[in-house]
């Protein structure tokens, strides 16, 4: 009777993934989503109708637990007590106080800690955290996650909806994704009031209603090869880091944190890791002359782990560095973000380099799924002709003012 009772095991409950349910014996089973959530079920018949009766997640229920939680339920219906009504009718004390003591908070932070190890980096969670802290902690952070309701989610969302409409539209998504964690693990109940389709989508207007496109401030392409000239005249390691971010069409971000192992002198090209990516994948780089002759510059100069060191050992620039540089050169009309923009412009207008060369070459994806499927190699061959063109480009020399004039 026990091997009929007891047919799961602690391993085989942990490594089973295919969504269904596996049976325990005695009524007790395994139930697993199509996403992958696994809890523990009881079924049994009552006056010849099915019944079942969630016992709880198995992050939270144990299997041991499970199956003492099911003995109970049989030992209920042998004295002729509905399991699923005797809870719905008299919850335990124990329970109404975790759930009542159980905030929205006390819950957003259990969801990031266990969501936050197949997050791709640091800045994701912090990001988790700060638009939760400042937004919907102080509305709703200290209420018991159960009393949420669509009220309360209007009231976090309604004053930032139409100034900060992408920031608010991620907020949604991430209060959803709480209160969905806090319904399957049992602490509350009903529909999700923070869900879109079919509901908000009914009270606040569309993202793209009212979000306003704000583009980083460029340089007119025509005025690339005096601005370079200007560069050159600067000073500090943030000069050689603008030059080389003009000359790459990358990011910030890519660009400060740029290490020596992650350049190949031979093959004269710079791996950026998937890490530092904001698509998530590794991004070759080729690197014109010009670029090559800067790196091999600045390897005989800078000490360290970093091509451009910030003012302490080991550690890169700081991102403000190249705003602080445009700011000495008079040029607050610009950031260095912003290059990338020039540089798209100036090959989409200047040059008969394919479209899709140009965007591979800033680690854009083709949003045409069709095209996207055809594009299937890194067009490395092709980026490397495009960036020596845009190099030289940059590198001409400037128009006179008379030039410019006419």
């Amino acid at each position: 009777m026990l091997r009929a009772l007891h047919k799961l095991n602690a391993k085989k409950v942990e490594h089973l993934k295919e969504s269904g349910l596996y049976g325990d014996g005695g009524g007790l089973y395994l139930q697993i989503t199509s996403v992958g959530v696994k809890s523990w079920l009881f079924r049994y018949m009552r006056k010849g109708k099915a019944r079942g009766m969630g016992l709880g997640p198995l992050h939270t229920i144990s299997l041991a637990e499970a199956r003492g939680k099911a003995h109970e339920c049989r030992r209920l219906l042998l004295e002729g007590i509905d399991p699923l009504d005797a809870k719905q009718q008299q919850p335990t004390s124990g329970r109404l106080a975790e759930v009542k003591a159980l905030t929205f908070q006390e819950c957003a932070t259990r969801y990031i800690n266990s969501h936050k190890a197949g997050w791709k980096n640091a800045k994701h969670v912090d990001q988790w955290i700060n638009t939760l802290a400042t937004y919907a902690h102080p509305v709703i952070g200290d209420l018991p996650v159960a009393t949420i309701d669509l009220p309360l989610v209007m009231k976090v969302l309604q004053p930032i909806w139409t100034t900060r409409t992408e920031t608010a539209s991620r907020l949604r998504g991430r209060i959803e994704s709480v209160l969905d964690w806090a319904a399957v693990s049992g602490f509350r109940s009903g529909d999700n009031p923070a869900r879109w389709k079919g509901h908000l989508d009914k009270l606040l207007p569309k993202r793209s209603k009212v979000r306003k496109v704000e583009h980083h401030p460029a340089l007119p392409y025509a005025e690339m090869a005096q601005f370079m000239q200007n560069l050159a005249t600067q000073e500090g390691i943030s000069r050689f880091a603008l030059e080389f971010l003009i000359l790459t069409a990358a990011r910030t971000n890519e660009v400060i944190k740029a290490t020596w192992d992650e350049v190949d002198f031979p093959a004269k090209t710079w791996i950026i890791p998937a890490e530092r990516m904001k698509a998530g994948r590794e991004h070759c780089v080729p690197l014109s002359e010009q670029a090559m002759r800067l790196v091999r510059h600045l390897r005989q100069v800078t000490p360290g782990d970093y091509i451009f060191p910030g003012m302490r050992v080991n550690t890169p620039l700081s991102n403000m560095a190249m705003l602080q540089l445009l700011k000495r050169m008079k040029r607050t009309d610009l950031t260095a973000h912003g290059f990338r923009s020039t540089f798209r412009d100036w090959a989409g207008e200047c040059t008969n380099h394919p479209r899709e060369v140009c965007e591979a070459a800033l680690a854009h994806q083709l949003k045409d799924k069709a095209e996207a499927a055809y594009a299937r190699g890194d067009l490395f061959a092709k980026r490397a002709m495009l960036m020596a063109d845009w190099a030289e480009y940059c590198y001409q020399p400037a128009p006179k003012r008379s030039e410019q004039a006419a």
